[in-house]
């Protein structure tokens, strides 16, 4: 059983950064993927950005050339830098890991979750 336990988040005014971390225990972490999401009050949990096990990145629209995800598999943590940040980047981020060693979007697709770090931008 994987189990993940994210950190970081905070508050911090808009223009800023934050580094989040997900720690990760209960499985071989090198072999997954793993992604970060995000979810704002009242809405649905937004694709953020994944990383495979070698390395590859895949980053959602609204994060692309300000977010950076990263991952360190001899510590079993993955990594998501955020700059530039903005008021609407203000959510809970969850880690999470898919079931499939493949980049997939989709929240149902990921089968294990974090308990979510929030992170509010303030104008």
């Amino acid at each position: 059983q994987v189990q993940l336990v994210e950190s970081g988040g905070g508050l911090v005014q808009a223009g800023g950064s934050l580094r989040l971390s997900c720690a990760a225990s209960g499985g071989t972490f090198s072999s997954y993927v793993m992604g970060w999401f995000r979810q704002a009050p009242g809405k649905g949990r937004d694709f953020v950005a994944a990383i495979t096990w070698s390395g590859s990145t895949y980053y959602g629209d609204s994060v692309k050339g300000r977010f950076s995800i990263s991952r360190d598999n001899a510590k079993n943590t993955v990594f998501l830098q955020m700059d530039s940040l903005k008021p609407e980047d203000t959510a809970v981020y969850y880690c999470a890991a898919p079931s499939v060693r493949r980049i997939v979007t989709t929240p149902g697709e990921y089968t294990y979750w974090g308990q979510g770090t929030q992170v509010t931008v303030s104008p």
